[in-house]
């Protein structure tokens, strides 16, 4: 638990920190279970149902990158320094964004370490990697405006939470939350193009 208490720490100290952020500062905090951290920071923002004026893309192409990263078993996050200076700050003045991320005290107290020895397994990881690729290549392909890439953002930040708390549970509902965000998404998208069709 001592972990998990260190993490929030480090995270709240982030957020409450009023200097402009970049995407390199966020490395700096998560350099335990990096590529979880990282991924739930980003994809908390498309996870939330408020306007983002496009800037989820972004968020969700790295994602992806990262998640990809995973596959091939890196250890140490890569990212092209161009991307290392995106301007972030918005995500820690966004109230709704605070308070989300505030929550996680709340996940922490009520989450507990089941089956910690699997979720950190390497191969293990490599398949986590294709998850997270999987629902951010999702959340990003989700029609503008539509609010559907909610769900495999959620999705995402779920996992990102499970391999942090090391709770395979939260793996579990982030698995099903997203393959239903999937279902709803290509489901939509299908009748969409049917419609086209007809017209």
């Amino acid at each position: 638990m001592s972990s998990h208490i260190l993490f929030s720490k480090r995270l709240e100290d982030w957020l409450n920190n009023k200097q402009n952020k970049i995407l390199a500062d966020l490395l700096v905090i998560s350099s335990e279970k990096s590529f979880a951290i990282c991924i739930l920071v980003l994809m908390i923002i498309p996870a939330l149902p408020i306007p983002t004026g496009g800037i989820t893309h972004i968020f969700e192409i790295i994602s992806m990158l990262l998640g990809i990263e995973m596959i091939l078993g890196r250890k140490i996050i890569w990212l092209p320094k161009r991307w290392l200076n995106i301007n972030i700050s918005g995500i820690s003045k966004n109230k709704i964004i605070i308070s989300s991320l505030r929550k996680l005290k709340w996940v922490e107290k009520h989450s507990r370490r089941r089956l910690e020895n699997i979720l950190a397994n390497d191969y293990f990881l490599r398949v986590s990697g294709f998850i997270f690729l999987l629902f951010c290549f999702a959340a990003f392909i989700a029609p503008p405006f539509s609010g559907l890439d909610t769900l495999p953002s959620l999705a995402a930040v779920l996992i990102a939470l499970s391999l942090i708390f090391e709770d395979v549970i939260l793996y579990i509902i982030g698995l099903i939350i997203g393959l239903i965000g999937i279902g709803i998404i290509f489901v939509l998208g299908s009748a969409i193009l049917k419609s086209f069709k007809l017209i």
